[in-house]
């Protein structure tokens, strides 16, 4: 009698509950699963389908405006291409008042892409080795102000390194072109006539330092964001200074730095009042980048377009179409280098 009380009891008595008797298990789910299931469950609130609205409605928007200008560069571009009497894409004149009219980008495309290029191989180097220095080599008390003069000449307009590059630069690169052309002037490409240093090569110097604000900052956030870990980790292992900069803080960066450089790149790209107020414009390729002439898309909208007629802008915004695609390949191309480098980047590690 007493024996079966005491089962009786006990089988009365409240059960312990654990992970066993959840309803994810009896559901046939993890628990993981079950809590991401009410979660999602949860983000049916106003609040929270009001936000998921408008971050998808500035996504879809800002593609609309993308679209927008493509369609209308495209439909301006067609009404001038289909009336030039040139090849739009090899031509070397620009002479739209003529009838027919010929023009062609083939001198503009030639400027833009090696302006640019010249740019980012002086830029990147110093840009990367500055944000290196102020993150891990400079003290605090001079990293600080050294960051600040950076960020100050990323503020800088554009016209004001315009008017230095005129009045301070040109003056001075007499010097340079001379040992230039003294020493590497028989590869043609450094060869110097004694013109006036109003060229491409200026032209990427000063484009050069117009970027490099913009890489620095940029490299500098993504160094800060190397986890102590990794550089602790080397350290403990033997590896110098250098070699922790190799081996963990570059890898990481990587990414980081590229799409630093794309950023300094579009702005090469497009840059205008600097590059019209320093370059000597001709229709014209030179082998030297010493000699003065040459021109850009972003240069030759910009001298051309006020006293242009209306057939004349439609063909400035042909170029301005070519330059638009211009800028979309680099950046695709950018995205895609990312995307390849992303499973070695030491964020994944």
């Amino acid at each position: 009698m007493d024996i079966e009380t005491q089962k009786s009891d006990t089988d009365d008595a409240p059960r312990p509950t654990g992970p066993q008797d959840s309803p994810a298990l009896s559901a046939g789910l993890p628990p993981e699963t079950a809590e991401e299931k009410r979660a999602a469950r949860g983000a049916t609130r106003p609040g929270d389908r009001i936000f998921l609205a408008l971050s998808r409605g500035s996504g879809i928007f800002l593609l609309a405006i993308m679209a927008a200008i493509a369609v209308f560069l495209a439909y301006r571009a067609s009404l001038a291409i289909s009336k030039d009497d040139a090849n739009f894409l090899t031509a070397f004149e620009w002479n739209t008042s003529l009838v027919p009219p010929k023009f062609g980008i083939a001198v503009l495309a030639f400027g833009t892409v090696v302006s640019s290029v010249i740019a980012m191989v002086i830029a990147v180097p110093i840009a990367v080795a500055i944000a290196l220095f102020i993150t891990h080599y400079a003290p605090r008390r001079m990293s600080g102000p050294v960051a600040y003069v950076i960020d100050l000449l990323a503020a800088v307009p554009s016209i004001v390194y315009g008017l230095w590059g005129a009045l301070v630069l040109v003056p001075h690169m007499d010097g340079l072109f001379g040992w230039l052309d003294r020493y590497l002037g028989w590869t043609g490409v450094f060869s110097w006539d004694q013109g006036a240093p109003r060229s491409m090569l200026t032209v990427g110097i000063l484009l050069a330092v117009m970027i490099l604000p913009v890489i620095t900052n940029v490299s500098r956030e993504v160094f800060r964001q190397v986890p102590q870990m990794h550089e602790e980790a080397a350290l403990a292992l033997g590896a110098t200074r250098w070699e922790v900069i190799r081996m963990a803080v570059i890898p990481f960066g990587r990414s980081g730095v590229i799409s630093a450089s794309m950023l300094g790149l579009g702005r090469a790209l497009g840059e205008t009042m600097a590059v019209a107020t320093v370059l000597s414009p001709d229709f014209d390729i030179h082998a030297s980048l010493l000699n003065p002439g040459g021109g850009t898309f972003a240069q030759n909208i910009a001298s051309k377009f006020n006293e242009a007629t209306e057939f004349g802008r439609d063909a400035l915004i042909a170029s301005g179409l070519v330059l638009f695609v211009i800028t979309l390949l680099v950046n695709g191309a950018a995205r895609m280098i990312i995307a390849r480098r992303k499973e070695y980047s030491g964020a994944n590690a």
